[in-house]
């Protein structure tokens, strides 16, 4: 049999595929690269189930290949929060590649999802030959710092229009796509997701979103996509 059908290139190859999303990887030389495509283990999740929980042994690093993840945690009176939103090309549990640790958080597939890991046991000895990738972990960790940050200042916010315009900002620079009538945004989150995500419920979400739709500033295509029509009166929200 040829090996165009090897089951091991094949594994590879969509490994490959994975591995070069990740802006972690982008300076490993092909050995090095090859040593972690090898390694690596796809798993694939239907919508709404679970990944990981708070309390689980942090072993490995998940990437998004397909799909989109929730990370989130609840709140003291059991309210789910939303912290982040992971799409193609994202990872999460890097830390866990520097320390082994117990996840702080919970992660959830919020529709059909492939997701690639790598565990700690061979990704140290990448770290090994290439002690530099340490420093793109750290970065990446200081920009999910901030992102939480943000979000911590957003639910300080009263005002639920900077909310929700803060929100929707955030998901078009990670998936807005710029069309002829505005900017077209397909949401990563149903309504009362996005209420988790900012601190509010559904039913306000919905009014508020309706609101900005009379005012010309977004127009709904469908139940999860919109067009930004006036990208400049969104911004002034915040």
């Amino acid at each position: 049999m040829g090996c165009a059908s090897c089951n091991k290139c094949k594994h590879r190859s969509a490994g490959d595929y994975c591995a070069k999303k990740v802006n972690l990887f982008s300076e490993l030389n092909d050995q090095l690269l090859g040593d972690i495509v090898d390694n690596i283990e796809r798993k694939h999740y239907t919508k709404g189930q679970t990944i990981f929980e708070i309390g689980q042994i942090s072993d490995r690093l998940y990437i998004v290949n397909s799909g989109r993840v929730k990370i989130y945690t609840y709140s003291r009176d059991g309210k789910e929060q939303i912290l982040y939103i992971l799409n193609e090309g994202d990872f999460i549990g890097e830390l866990s590649l520097l320390k082994m640790t117990k996840m702080e958080f919970n992660a959830a597939a919020l529709e059909d999802t492939s997701l690639c890991t790598v565990s700690k046991q061979h990704f140290d000895s990448i770290i090994k030959k290439n002690p530099d990738i340490t420093l793109k972990i750290l970065e990446s960790l200081h920009d999910r710092l901030i992102k939480l940050e943000m979000l911590v200042q957003n639910l300080n916010t009263k005002d639920i229009e900077t909310r929700i315009a803060s929100m929707l900002i955030g998901f078009l620079k990670e998936s807005g796509k710029k069309a002829v009538d505005g900017v077209i945004l397909e949401l990563p989150l149903n309504r009362e997701e996005m209420g988790n995500y900012i601190g509010t419920t559904r039913e306000t979400i919905s009014r508020k979103l309706a609101a900005m739709q009379d005012e010309g500033i977004l127009e709904f295509e469908g139940n999860k996509k919109i067009i930004i029509k006036n990208l400049h009166a969104l911004e002034q929200l915040i």
